[in-house]
Parts: C-alpha cells; structure tokens; sequence
C-alpha cells in the first residue's frame, strides 16, 4: 500500500455561482474515500452571485484545522483570474496555481488584462498553468457551467492533485445530482485529452 499524503492544501476561488462549494464537496468526498482526514472551510465574501468567494480544502494523515496558514497552499485553483489574485496570502514559492482564463468585469472598476493579472501572478509563484476552461467546456459540452468540474479533473489527470482520478469520478457521482451527471461525467472525461 502506498505511503500516505502527509497533507495537501486547495485554496479554491471564484465568484458566487460558479460552484466553488460543489467542487469542495466532490475534492472532499474523493479524498475521505481515499482514507485521508479532510477538513474544509467555506470563506464566503460576498456570497451572492458574482461576489467573491474562497473555499478551503485540507486532506492528509492529521488535519487539525479546516484553515490554510499563511504561505501554506498546495494548489490554488482559481475559476477567475482577478480571484486567483486575492489568493496570493497562501502562497509559497512551490504553489501550483491552475486558473480558468476568464474575467468577470467587477462594476465601476477598470478590469485588468490578462497580462497583467498574469505578470502579477508571476511575481508570486512559477507555477502557473492558465487554461481557457469557460471556452473548452462551451465549445465541446455546449456548457460553461462546468468549467470548475473540468479544471478539477485536469488537476487530478496532471497529477497535480495527489487524488485517484477514479476517486473523483466516484465522489462527482454521488454528489452531482442525476439531472445534471451526464453533463458532469462527460466534462470529467474531457479532461483526460
């Protein structure tokens, strides 16, 4: 049997409704299964649609606090780009940051380029990975919707989550509801490419 994951910190960010909650619940579900302890806290800002929201997810042999430390993430996985900005308080110089190349317009706001965001983020970690999610998933799926689901499982395929990718086909199934599965299954399979 292998060795056990001493532990592993997602920060996910994103906007109200863009699912950040389901993607804990299925990261959760996968790792639980696994035989890891798992602790997740929801930090909602404006949890509304469209407001900022951060969701935490730890897993390993002993988590004693749902809360990343400072400096202490893993992985950021962002469904915004201005949000994978916000997330640099858990940042260090080996976090992965895997973001969705989209901008929602914050009102009265000048909206940064994805340039910028970009030198900005490269201030703060060399592991970036930028991928257009929104447009993959509108394109091959006719969906948008679940462009969180696809970068989760492209995590998961990269390995740059340390989680079974048939964990989290197993976890997607028993916490996406039937009506929307099908959706679900086929943006997990689109991943694999």
């Amino acid at each position: 049997m292998p060795k056990k994951l001493e532990q592993f910190n997602i920060v996910i960010a994103g906007t109200g409704g863009q699912g950040l909650i389901t993607l804990l619940q299925i990261l959760a579900e996968a790792a639980f299964s696994e035989g890891y302890e798992v602790r997740t806290s929801e930090l909602h800002g404006l949890s509304q649609r469209g407001g900022s929201v951060e969701v935490h997810i730890r897993f390993g042999r002993k988590i004693y606090s749902p809360l990343i430390p400072r400096g202490r993430a893993d992985l950021i996985l962002s469904l915004e780009m201005q949000e994978a900005l916000k997330a640099a308080y858990f940042v260090n110089p080996k976090t992965y940051f895997l973001v969705n190349k989209y901008i929602i317009p914050i009102p009265l706001q000048r909206i940064p380029s994805e340039e910028e965001i970009l030198q900005n983020l490269k201030k703060i970690s060399k592991n970036i990975n930028v991928v257009p999610a929104e447009k993959i998933c509108q394109e091959k799926l006719g969906a948008a919707v679940v462009s969180g689901v696809y970068l989760l499982s492209l995590a998961v395929f990269k390995r740059i989550i340390p989680l079974n990718p048939n964990s989290i086909k197993s976890a997607i199934k028993k916490t996406i509801p039937a009506k929307y599965l099908e959706l679900n299954l086929k943006t997990f399979d689109l991943a694999k490419n």
